[in-house]
């Protein structure tokens, strides 16, 4: 599977809030660094099975309705694709529009590493 699909199945799982499948594309020892994360989110979760955790809860307290890849930039490391996002939904009975750059190390299938520098969530206009 290229990292293309690795992104269109990461889409898909997201916005269906299917957090086993999500978690499911990561390799066993995959992580997840949010370095931008707000004090009640973690900077960084490190196993499958705690993204699979973090991401019931997430998913729990939020719906994507759209996360829509603007662009793909590769790198010279072909495991590496930089991503920028846009994600749209509602969370806490709010409307919320996002943007991130996003940084995947993709090996064999499976998201080795996923960090997300997410700017600020806003009401859509």
């Amino acid at each position: 599977m290229s990292p293309l699909d690795v992104l269109e199945q990461r889409r898909a799982a997201v916005t269906a809030c299917d957090a086993d499948a999500f978690a499911d594309l990561f390799a066993p020892d995959g992580v997840i660094e949010l370095p931008f994360a707000g004090a009640d989110v973690p900077d960084r979760i490190e196993g499958r099975e705690a993204i699979r955790t973090f991401a019931r809860a997430a998913m729990s307290a939020m719906r994507v309705d759209t996360l829509a890849t603007l662009a793909v930039h590769r790198t010279d490391d072909p495991e590496v694709v930089v991503a920028e996002v846009l994600t749209r939904g509602v969370g806490r009975g709010d409307a919320f529009e996002g943007r991130s750059v996003q940084v995947f190390r993709i090996r064999d299938g499976r998201i080795v590493l996923f960090r997300d520098y997410t700017g600020p969530l806003r009401k859509p206009f």
